[in-house]
């Protein structure tokens, strides 16, 4: 391993770097986003009141 060139580590680097990266991409795109079908639009009540 030590006899490596600089040029054989910065391959290995590059390689593990992508396999990290795409491995977080897959992860992160694969997940579904929970979609509530209920739409719930409750009307707000609002309490006017006159601070005058």
């Amino acid at each position: 391993m030590p006899q490596m060139m600089p040029m054989e580590w910065m391959t290995l680097y590059i390689t593990f770097m992508m396999t990290f990266l795409m491995f977080n991409i897959m992860n992160y795109f694969t997940q579904s986003p929970n979609t509530t079908t209920t739409k719930s639009t409750s009307a707000i009540s609002v309490n006017k009141m006159n601070w005058k």
